[in-house]
């Protein structure tokens, strides 16, 4: 399989950083280029989310994890997407794999939180994404989105009464509030 070379990617790394008008189609030409490189479609797949094309990014992110199933952060970022799309039980069964990362990984914190969040444990879901947060060097802006969670969460935590049948879960508001398809 060949991929893209570091220089190729810090460019495209660089547009994304700038917010270059011309970020994505430089994605799709090395994706032309090099179409087994998971990392350039996760980069596509998050560039779309951010561009509100959420069933092309579904697409891209979900391709970045069927070329690489161990490429974690891919795995979790559709995982999210899946459930920021209001997939809950798609997210969790994307996610799974991820059981086997190292308790002390960000990521794993970040499932666990994610998980808590979608059984309306809100206290629970703060703990392990705070903790998530204090681990993270490698990822600063995952660190933002889990920490607008987190600041949902205590608000919904505070306010959490019980909620009959037919009305829509905290976890419902919440995923409404925080916004569809972002990743990063």
């Amino acid at each position: 399989m060949t991929v893209c070379s570091d220089e190729e990617m810090a460019q495209l790394l660089e547009a994304m950083r700038s917010d270059a008008p011309d970020e994505l189609m430089l994605a799709e030409r090395m994706i032309d280029a090099y179409p087994e490189d998971a990392r350039l479609h996760f980069l596509r797949g998050s560039l779309l989310a951010g561009s509100g094309r959420p069933i092309e990014a579904h697409a891209s992110l979900s391709r970045a994890v069927a070329l690489a199933p161990d490429f974690v952060l891919a795995r979790f970022q559709l995982g999210f997407f899946e459930l920021t799309s209001g997939e809950a039980a798609r997210a969790l069964a994307t996610w799974a794999p991820l059981d086997t990362l190292p308790a002390d990984h960000y990521l794993a914190h970040f499932v666990t939180g994610l998980r808590h969040l979608i059984r309306d444990e809100f206290a629970a879901s703060i703990a392990a994404l705070q903790a998530g947060i204090a681990v993270n060097d490698e990822n600063p802006p995952l660190n933002r989105d889990m920490q607008l969670i987190i600041d949902e969460c205590g608000g919904l935590a505070e306010r959490q009464p019980a909620a009959p049948a037919e009305e829509a879960s905290a976890t419902s508001f919440l995923l409404d509030q925080f916004g569809r398809g972002t990743t990063h």
